[in-house]
């Protein structure tokens, strides 16, 4: 098999599930950068990848994707290297229903809401900050309330559950308040902790 093509920019979050689970399953893969924030838009022929204009995009062997949870599936399910997908049906749904609810309820909130309106606004929005901490407490709760016993959320597999949670809470921990907010579930920040070290998450992240 061919070397997989990823597009995207390396300060997105939804970016980096892609590259952790990449690299998790020990897979070289070429990074096309596109910066969807660019001053002239998104480029021209990056719909050709994804005709919405988002990132990240994927290719393999001429086999196009887009969705990072379409991708992240893809990988797992195509690549050699360690399961990263519960196999009991129990497990893979609480794995998809922890997607789901990070992509429905915690990556807004988390990043846009918090930590973006913090770091990137000369006047941030107070109110808007306010709301987006009161949904991560309630996203964390749920978080904790769903968390296996056990070193990763769902027990003792590292599965594309963590790999979807570690970007967005590490985006969440760049503000004070996220980290005063991350404090206060404690099996959470424990995880946390143990999944910012690992290489792959030290090697993806973005510096400056």
């Amino acid at each position: 098999m061919g070397k997989p093509i990823v597009y995207g920019a390396e300060y997105s979050v939804y970016l980096r599930i892609v590259r952790l689970v990449l690299a998790e399953k020990g897979i070289d893969y070429e990074l096309v950068p596109v910066d969807v924030f660019a001053a002239d838009g998104v480029p021209a022929w990056y719909f050709e990848h994804h005709p919405f204009g988002r990132i990240p995009a994927f290719e393999h062997d001429g086999f196009r994707l887009f969705e990072t949870s379409a991708i992240a599936r893809y990988v797992d399910e195509v690549f050699d290297g360690p399961a990263l997908q519960a196999t009991e049906p129990r497990g893979r749904a609480t794995m998809n229903q922890i997607i789901g609810i990070l992509d429905a309820y915690a990556y807004r909130s988390l990043v846009w809401d918090v930590a973006v309106e913090r770091l990137e606004k000369e006047a941030p929005d107070e109110a808007l900050i306010a709301g987006g901490l009161h949904q991560a407490e309630t996203a964390l709760r749920v978080l904790a309330a769903l968390k296996a016993p056990g070193p990763w959320l769902l027990g003792d597999q590292l599965t594309l559950a963590d790999l979807y949670a570690a970007p967005i809470i590490g985006y969440f921990v760049k503000v004070s308040e996220g980290q005063k907010v991350l404090a206060e579930f404690p099996d959470i920040l424990d995880w946390y902790t143990r999944i910012a070290a690992r290489p792959s998450f030290v090697r993806t992240e973005k510096v400056g």
